[in-house]
This record gives structure tokens, sequence and C-alpha cells, in this order.
């Protein structure tokens, strides 16, 4: 792995400080434009992959249908409208989710609505469901065909007219039937801290409600739910026994955090900062601990995909010893480079050959306290 050194150390000296001069939102921008151009000719896509992308037989599994190369997901948040659907298996990725999309276009928060933590290793997040729209997302997809599982994250638009609960739920339920046959499987996120109205559906009631009306849709694809970081064991306890009686094969742990007293947070990161929730390692504990959780309780009804503060392979592994299948990044990324994801892919192989694992299926719940 000397040339994903070489290119750590690129990334760390020269294009990082470069970035983090920069906007985080601006460059986030200029990131997606050179990713549509690059996913666009095969031979930029395949000169990624020959950069980037590590493959190995052990990290592969087939997951409620799905045929994943590597259990390595890029989360919902970083490609908003869906437009980099080509790039994300040359940059290694096994798998990405798309949105969170929503039934009407939305701009999201007023700028600036982006902003990172250093030291902490963390992002605060006020984007506001920032995307196109179900229906400009759906025609652009329609006809795509896509080499590695597809998720779209559903949510409800970010206004103050989506705020009472028959408005929300017919929202989402526009955007669920725009994605019913795009795509590979359904995210429904209950827990995006940035929107009017809060998070309504983390109320058992209302969940109902909404999960009774999206089982109305004909689909065959696998439907996660998105929990937020800051719940309960008892209070996700309690969704989950609302999930039992829909249609729900899985859930997501976990979205951004609200809590600023975050032991893993410097709290003098955020005297010059707005409003939003943060992702990165200040989420990995919280992550871990309902992964955990789940797993234990429910781990054999429900397959669990882990997010939140992976920057290692070490990182990736502990969400997958208590239980995840499965498990998406972003913020890892922003600090370590696009090279992060095969060299997570590398080591995972190398962590379970150390462990005596022929697959990574093996490996997931294994972890004793």
């Amino acid at each position: 792995m000397f040339a994903t050194r070489f290119q750590q150390f690129g990334y760390r000296h020269i294009a990082k400080p470069i970035f983090f001069r920069c906007d985080p939102e601006k460059v986030h921008d200029v990131i997606n434009i050179v990713g549509k151009i690059l996913g666009r000719y095969t031979i930029t896509r395949k000169a990624t992959e020959i950069l980037f992308a590590y493959k190995h037989p052990s990290l592969q599994s087939t997951i409620l249908g799905m045929k994943f190369s590597n259990p390595v997901g890029l989360s919902a948040g970083f490609d908003k409208n869906g437009e980099l659907t080509d790039l994300m298996p040359s940059v290694g990725f096994g798998f990405e989710e798309i949105g969170s999309i929503t039934g009407e276009s939305c701009e999201g928060n007023q700028k600036p609505r982006l902003w990172r933590l250093p030291k902490s290793k963390a992002l605060i997040v006020y984007y506001g469901l920032k995307n196109d729209g179900c229906e400009a997302i759906a025609k652009r997809l329609k006809q795509k065909t896509f080499s590695i599982p597809i998720g779209t994250s559903i949510a409800k638009t970010n206004s103050p007219k989506t705020v009472p609960a028959d408005a929300a739920i017919a929202d989402y339920k526009k955007a669920f039937q725009a994605f019913a046959t795009i795509g590979d499987y359904f995210t429904i996120n209950i827990s995006c801290p940035n929107a009017f109205g809060g998070e309504p559906f983390a109320d058992p009631e209302r969940l109902e409600q909404l999960l009774s009306e999206l089982d109305t849709v004909a689909t065959t694809k696998p439907i996660f739910l998105k929990f937020a970081a800051d719940i309960s064991t008892s209070e996700i306890d309690t969704l989950v026994q609302v999930a039992d009686h829909h249609r729900v094969h899985g859930f997501i742990l976990t979205n951004l955090t609200k809590n600023r007293n975050n032991p893993q947070i410097h709290q003098q990161e955020l005297d010059h900062v707005g409003k939003g929730g943060i992702s990165g390692k200040p989420v990995a504990d919280l992550s871990n601990t309902l992964i955990s959780h789940l797993y234990k309780t429910v781990g054999k009804r429900y397959v669990l995909i882990g997010v939140g503060g992976i920057f290692s392979a070490q990182d990736a592994y502990k969400k997958i010893q208590r239980g995840a299948s499965l498990v998406q990044l972003i913020t890892g990324m922003i600090y370590e480079g696009p090279q992060l994801i095969g060299q997570i892919n590398h080591d995972l192989k190398e962590l379970l050959k150390k462990d005596g694992y022929k697959n990574i299926q093996q490996a997931i719940g294994t972890y004793k306290e």
C-alpha cells in the first residue's frame, strides 16, 4: 500500500491545507463538479479506480438480496442530488446513499451552513436538506444502471408547509413513490436535526402514521429507518416496536448529534460557528452504543448499518463487531482524503485475517464486552 501512503501524504500536506483555507461548502461544490466530470468518462473512472479502489473476496457479502463488493458506503448528505453515482464505485465504495431527497425542491437553510471543527475531527452541518426535489432527481436517474447498490434517502421538504403531520407524510410519500423503482434500497430519514418542525416522526404515534402510509406504495426495495444519535435506548426500543408492524428491514445508526457538550468536542472550536448537527468523531461512541444495543435485542430480525466517526478500518471494524453489517462515512473522507476508502478496505481484510475470519460477515456481532 505504498501508493496509498503516498496519496495520504499528498492529501494531508498539500490538498487538505488548501481545502481547509476555503469555505467548506464551496469546496464541496467544486468536488461535486470534478466528481461529475470524472464519472462521465470510462478512462477517468478507470484511472480513479486504479488510484483508489481496493477489492478482496473476503469483503464481499449479499444482504437483503443486494450484492456488496465491500461493506463501506458513502452516507447520505454528500451526493445530495445523485450526481456522483458513476464515480463512487471507482473511489472504492461498496455502496452509496444519495439524498436526502424531498417531495419538493429545497434550497436549504441560509448560508453559511457548514463548518469544520479540525481538533474535534468533526463538521457542523446546517444544510437543511438542500436538494433538487424528487421529480427532477428521479427524472435524471430513471434510466441509469448502477454498478453498486444505491440507497435513496427520503425526508420531508424543509418548509413551514410540511410542519403539519398530514402534509409531512404526504411529502415523504411523494418522494417515496418517485423512487419506488429507482435504486436498490430506501432510507426513511426521520432524524434530520436541521429542518422546520424538528423530528416529528421520532414520536411513535406519528411514525406509525408515516409507515402505514408508505406501506400503501408498491416497491420491492428494502427499507431502513435512520435514527438520531442522541436517542436513548428506551426511545429506540419503542420506535423499533412500531417498525415491527411495518415494511422495515433495518436501521441506520446514526444521524448527527445535537449535543454540543459532547466530551469529544473541543469547546473553543464552537466559538465561531453557527447552529447545526455535528458529524464525525463526536458521533462514534453514540453510534456504537446503539448498534450494540439493537444487535443484542433485534439483530436477528433487522440489518444494521453503522455511521459516525469512521476515520480508519479499526473504526469501521468496531461497528461491524458490534453488529453492523455495513458502514457509511463522509467526514472521515473529508479529513483523511479519498484514498481512505481503499485503505479501510485493505486494512479490514487484514483485520479479518488476523482474527481468523474468511469473510466480513463472520465478524458481525463478535464483540465481547
